[in-house]
């Protein structure tokens, strides 16, 4: 049994997008695999975004960003789930990793001079993230600039590895066909915690 945590990041609260329904499947391939699962759906939280270095360094979290936070430590697998915007990740799910990924928390409160990779080292994640293009343009073309930024800036910064992905183009023309598709190989990814 692996402990599981979906950032679900679309900023739409409501579940009426796709990445909701990848959430979803997700989480239930994985309860048949005997995973156990927490949902964090960025778009139900109440946070600030972060205005300065010092608010990052010092201030204490809100409440729904230490739940967040006490998840991301129970958890040994993440899956991060997002919509392409602008070329990026929403700015709601970035918050929240900017929220969540306090200095305090990363070092499990020991302060400077301890490494950064201390709260989650060991974990490991999946990357979903669809986008209106061709997934080989926003490889080729692009140079998935979104996805290494958030594997190597972000979750191989933390300590957080290996880290895969999946990318799913063609979001906005889809058929319902290829729609289901995706959300059986996606339920067979949580299945296999993977």
């Amino acid at each position: 049994m692996t402990r599981i945590v979906i950032l679900q990041g679309h900023p739409t609260p409501g579940g009426q997008h796709y990445c909701h329904a990848l959430a979803e499947a997700y989480a239930q391939g994985a309860a048949k695999g005997g995973h156990d699962v927490r949902l964090i759906s960025v778009a139900e939280l109440d946070f600030p975004l972060l205005r300065s270095k010092s608010d990052w360094e010092n201030d204490s979290p809100p409440t729904a960003i230490e739940q967040a936070q006490q998840s991301l430590a129970w958890a040994e697998h993440f899956v991060i789930i997002y919509p392409l915007w602008l070329g990026g990740m929403p700015a709601l799910l970035k918050g929240l990793l900017e929220q969540a990924l306090r200095p305090a928390f990363m070092t499990g409160g020991a302060g400077a001079g301890v490494s950064w990779k201390t709260a989650l080292k060991g974990k490991s994640s999946r990357i979903i993230i669809t986008m209106g293009m061709p997934g080989f343009a926003f490889r080729w073309y692009f140079g998935a600039h979104s996805l290494k930024s958030l594997k190597r800036s972000i979750l191989s910064l933390v300590g957080v590895g290996p880290n895969r992905h999946t990318l799913i183009g063609r979001i906005e023309g889809m058929s319902d066909a290829k729609r289901k598709a995706w959300l059986a190989s996606v339920a067979d990814l949580g299945r296999k915690a993977r």
